[in-house]
């Protein structure tokens, strides 16, 4: 078994060389808009090449006019790609400007206070390593409001772990809510904000009343990590990682989104079938083991499991099905009503602005998404929450915004959480 496991390292790094030394890449995000056929076209040509990567949108082909487009271009390339830009008449502009800088920032440790779990730990980001520290902390040190389950494992054999949260005991079953964040590697904001919400439950239970009556009325399955080793790899290799990574049999290209990976329109239009593209959809729904651990756990939990949320990142949305198809869902009026009351909430409170609707009509059709499998599995109140920020610092948000951030999707969670419970 060893020797097996050490073939297949040898191999990926072999036939997929990368830079392992380090997670830090110099370069520079540009804001570019296209205003004809013609520029879209050139666009995407200079999204595919040059080592660029596309933040916003996930694919060229959701590259479309008079949409703002968010570019990573290397350093090495910046002088070629704004030549062009320049060429060609685009409106561009530069976003950030020194990528590097902002990993460091993301990555430092240097808190207050370094203790696992005190008050700034929640105010930084952590590698993975500590995110399975700090799982086996908190459930030794609260067991009798966490629970542990392992639902499965990752294509590199990390562990998938879910964190049950419960309140006061009931004589029948509960229903029950869940929390999903990390699918994207990239997004650190949303197991940021997993790890911020179980906290939150775990320390203000009995004291912040939302909470106290979500906890009391729903069991809260939380996975903090759905992608280990995509977020692993963002850490020790290509912070801009978006996929999983799985090796493809006689392929050339690594990984598969996972949220192109379910049973909901799989593979067609808005993802790929192309395992080099961000998109990749993979072999079949639920190829990956992550994607179908997660599907397996919801199965076998539907009866109970009434509210499905997955956290993402970046441009500050409440989604609801469909983004697979542009039909609407039978329930769109109260699932639009519920995303309309947790935007003004935050507007309110926060003075944030939110977008909502169906993520087809909202940002562009994304077939094979955990949220529209959910809810064709019966979960009816299904959403995707997509944090921080609108355009300024996007995958690299500083790690003195994540407790904004965090608040945010927390008063979100709560105002559509508390309206399930008075509906099942």
């Amino acid at each position: 078994m060893k020797l097996q496991l050490l073939i297949v390292f040898v191999l990926s790094f072999d036939k997929f060389p990368e830079k392992c030394h380090s997670a830090a890449e110099n370069g520079k995000v540009l804001s570019i808009t296209a205003s004809t056929p013609e520029q879209v076209d050139i666009l995407r040509n200079i999204s595919s090449q040059f080592e660029t990567v596309l933040w916003q949108p996930a694919s060229p082909f959701h590259i479309t006019a008079d949409t703002e487009v968010h570019l990573y271009v290397p350093q090495e390339s910046v002088l070629n790609v704004t030549a062009q830009l320049e060429s060609n008449q685009f409106t561009h502009s530069i976003m950030l400007e020194n990528t590097e800088e902002h990993i460091e920032l993301q990555t430092k440790n240097d808190t207050k206070d370094p203790r696992l779990g005190g008050p700034s730990f929640y105010e930084r980001y952590h590698n993975l390593e500590e995110i399975y520290h700090w799982v086996n902390k908190t459930t030794k040190e609260h067991a009798n409001r966490v629970t542990v389950l392992l639902i499965g494992s990752s294509f590199e054999k990390r562990p998938l772990y879910v964190l049950k949260i419960s309140g006061k005991t009931s004589d029948t079953p509960k229903k029950a809510m869940w929390l999903d964040c990390g699918i994207h590697a990239r997004e650190w904001i949303s197991p940021a904000f997993c790890l911020w919400f179980v906290d939150k439950c775990i320390n203000h239970y009995g004291l912040d009343r939302e909470i106290t009556e979500m906890m009391d009325s729903l069991d809260i399955y939380v996975l903090p990590m759905m992608n280990p080793d995509g977020y692993k790899h963002t850490w020790t290799t290509k912070r801009m990682w978006r996929k999983n990574r799985a090796i493809h049999p006689n392929g050339v290209c690594v990984g598969v989104d996972l949220n192109r990976n379910f049973d909901a329109n799989w593979c067609t239009s808005g993802a790929s079938s192309n395992p080099c593209e961000d998109t990749y959809c993979g072999q079949y729904p639920e190829s990956e083991p992550e994607a179908q651990a997660v599907a397996n756990f919801l199965r076998s939990h539907k009866d109970t499991v009434k509210l499905y949320v997955s956290i993402h990142s970046y441009s500050q949305m409440l989604l609801f099905p469909y983004s697979c198809a542009h039909e609407l869902a039978p329930n769109h009026d109260e699932l639009n009503e519920m995303a309309k009351d947790a935007a003004k909430d935050i507007q309110r409170y926060y003075r944030s602005y939110y977008k909502f609707g169906s993520g087809s009509k909202t940002i562009y059709l994304a077939p094979g998404g955990s949220d529209d499998w959910a809810y064709n599995l019966g979960i009816k109140y299904s959403f995707t929450f997509e944090l921080q920020d609108r355009g300024r610092y996007g995958f690299l948000l500083p790690p003195n915004l994540i407790a904004n951030a965090c608040k945010e999707s927390l008063l979100a969670l709560k105002s559509i959480s508390l309206k399930v419970i008075k509906r099942i």
